[in-house]
């Protein structure tokens, strides 16, 4: 059987992204997420490129629902070799005394519980078989604060130390632990943070190329490739024209790159 990967948020962005590259690459797929019909609409693409797809309806922040769709999966389903813990949003801009609780929860939910709720569930059968990789989507906001995302920095800030606590947990085992931090990517993310808001979520990316979640998912997939004695332990990544999480060289007569050099992924 072909290797298995497990990706959370995988309906859209850069969870979707890494179903895509990894499927490409030769993988079978286990794919979660809140939406059943964006699940099944995603899954003929992925079976075309010759991956068996399993799809597993639930929201992260739902331990026991998490529990029950992994379990329910068939005995050859469980040994996961590749856990990329995507799901996560940020929501509101707001100054931290001006903040909506609910949105501060979910985020926390969300971004910190929901995936110490799946490396809970997947990783001891890593440590068990002796093999495995945890790839966890963090974010270049986990270095430090700007201004209006104090709360969804700190749950990215968690997301660093509890990726560095975990490789230091497998240390006397083969399994591999990955923190990946995209700067400026353009996907759905945005219009999240912004309750629906397209007009201001666009503003985020103007004057600059920013990132896709295809570039994101070739890092994600370099570092799953990487030989068995590397670990890729951290990476940051960022727009050309991003120096770090706040500093951005906006410039909207800038030529970025032409078409003709726009890398063609189906043939990497």
């Amino acid at each position: 059987m072909k290797k298995i990967a497990l990706i959370t948020g995988a309906t859209s962005g850069i969870g979707r992204a890494c179903a895509q590259r990894v499927a490409m690459g030769g993988y079978n797929l286990i794919l979660t997420g809140r939406r059943q019909d964006k699940l099944e609409a995603l899954k003929p693409e992925l079976e075309a490129e010759g991956a068996m797809v399993k799809l597993l309806c639930f929201d992260v922040c739902d331990g026991g629902a998490a529990r029950s769709a992994v379990t329910s999966l068939p005995d050859e389903w469980h040994n996961v070799d590749v856990l990329i813990n995507n799901a996560g949003l940020a929501l509101g801009l707001e100054k931290e005394y001006e903040g909506n609780p609910e949105d501060w929860n979910t985020m926390i939910d969300t971004n910190i519980k929901g995936l110490l709720t799946m490396t809970r569930l997947i990783v001891p059968h890593m440590v068990e078989r002796n093999s495995g990789h945890v790839i966890n989507i963090g974010s270049v906001a986990g270095d430090a604060a700007y201004a209006g995302g104090g709360v969804y920095c700190a749950t990215k800030a968690a997301v660093k130390t509890i990726t560095d606590g975990l490789r230091i947990d497998v240390a006397h085992t083969c399994v591999r632990v990955t923190n990946i931090k995209p700067g400026l990517v353009e996907t759905h993310f945005s219009v999240t943070r912004f309750h629906g808001d397209a007009e201001r979520a666009k503003n985020v990316y103007k004057g600059i190329r920013p990132l896709t979640g295809d570039d994101i998912a070739d890092v994600a997939f370099y570092a799953a490739c990487a030989p068995e004695h590397v670990q890729i332990a951290e990476v940051l990544v960022l727009a050309t024209h991003q120096a770090s999480g706040t500093v951005i060289d906006r410039n909207s007569d800038r030529t970025e790159i032409s078409a003709s050099s726009v890398v063609d992924r189906s043939k990497v």
